[in-house]
């Protein structure tokens, strides 16, 4: 390995970062003039140097982290882990309501005037101490309920502090994790027993929301009605966006109509975040969409040579549930805008405009290219 991998970690899946960072100017400064001159009269010069400012603070953080040594994470998740909780125990109670949504998934940064998401660290925090539990234990040998305090205790404790307020993201962060200790390999019997109590957890939630419906206010209405007129034309103010989504991919065609020519953007909410694809789609074409998907694949592929090429086993794991579930919101995101799926409210990574979801993304790609950094030596280290 050269001295620039050494300093810069993984060349490919840093270009591929900075590929899909710098396309993100395009989409994100159209499809800002609905904020403009429909919400608050801003220019969308505003947004653009707004999202300037996030990238570069996230670069920042991208390459800070990179240079700290990834072994030290494992002591760090012990640390962070509390921290976490009592942030996402916060936000539940007190989180701030965004754009009108009902659900409390921010907090206020004091000072800086900055609404910070608690669930994009909540996750960074549980997939890494969920990497260090596993790369220490002898998963063979280990007896299910040997793991129900160290392991499924903590990750049932985040999904579900999560869960209430952010379903999709609870949803997202568990899969992740679910793959990444899948792959590791947990003795699938374990993984059965772990379902039928996420089942029977699930269901004591579900009753009480029922039964208590103003301590979890139009959520499970809220899950029911996306769920229900999915693919349905029936209720039109629910599907009011996922059709203008289509609209714009419909009018995008081949090679799109243009960048900062979309029509859609001025009548798509959330078009600079959880509809940007949309955007992309409309003013590059199915060929601009297919390079951004290609993208997110590469930068998958990436992830996989990175975990094929270190021998640690917590690097492995650790590079795996991040890498999962930076990839998983990517598709998450696009198989909202075309209708695949339901709405979730996700952010396209390194796309969309945004503050602490694009820095956790950062942060996490950081601590892969960390791992990366590493591989020229790791063979000679020992835990």
């Amino acid at each position: 390995m050269s001295t620039k991998s050494l300093i810069f970690g993984d060349k490919v899946l840093l270009v591929i970062i900075l590929l899909l960072s710098l396309f993100s100017f395009f989409p994100v400064f159209s499809s800002s003039s609905y904020l403009s001159y429909v919400v608050d009269g801003s220019s969308p010069t505003y947004y653009l140097v707004k999202h300037l400012i996030v990238l570069l603070f996230g670069f920042i953080l991208l390459l800070s982290i990179k240079l700290v040594p990834y072994k030290l994470y494992k002591g760090m998740s012990i640390i962070l882990l509390p921290v976490g909780l009592g942030l996402l125990a916060y936000t539940l109670s007190q989180g701030t309501i965004i754009g009108g949504s009902t659900a409390s998934r921010w907090i206020d940064i004091p000072f800086v005037g900055i609404s910070f998401q608690t669930s994009s660290l909540a996750a960074i925090i549980i997939i890494t101490y969920t990497a260090r539990y596993l790369s220490k234990t002898e998963l063979s040998k280990t007896k299910f309920s040997e793991t129900l305090l160290p392991l499924w205790l903590p990750i049932f404790a985040y999904v579900f502090l999560i869960f209430p307020a952010n379903f999709s993201s609870a949803f997202l962060i568990f899969s992740a994790l679910f793959i990444t200790i899948l792959i590791s390999g947990f003795p699938l019997r374990h993984l059965f027993k772990m379902f039928l109590i996420l089942t029977l957890l699930l269901t004591i939630f579900f009753l009480t929301a029922k039964a208590f419906p103003e301590k979890f206010p139009n959520r499970i209405d809220t899950w029911i009605s996306r769920v229900e007129n999915f693919g349905s034309n029936k209720n039109l103010d629910a599907s009011y966006q996922i059709e203008r989504a289509k609209m714009a991919i419909n009018n995008g065609g081949l090679i799109g109509i243009g960048a900062g020519k979309s029509i859609m953007k001025n009548h798509l909410p959330q078009s600079n975040s959880d509809f940007i694809f949309a955007i992309i789609v409309e003013e590059f074409g199915i060929i601009g969409g297919s390079i951004i998907i290609v993208l997110y694949i590469l930068m998958l592929f990436r992830i996989l040579v990175i975990t094929h090429r270190i021998d640690d086993r917590f690097g492995k794991i650790l590079v795996s549930g991040l890498g999962i579930f930076i990839v998983i919101q990517a598709f998450t995101n696009i198989s909202v805008a075309t209708q695949i799926i339901p709405v979730t409210g996700q952010n396209l990574p390194l796309i969309s405009s945004g503050g602490s979801s694009a820095w956790m993304t950062c942060i996490s790609l950081g601590m892969i290219l960390s791992v990366s950094s590493s591989i020229k030596n790791n063979n000679s280290e020992k835990e």
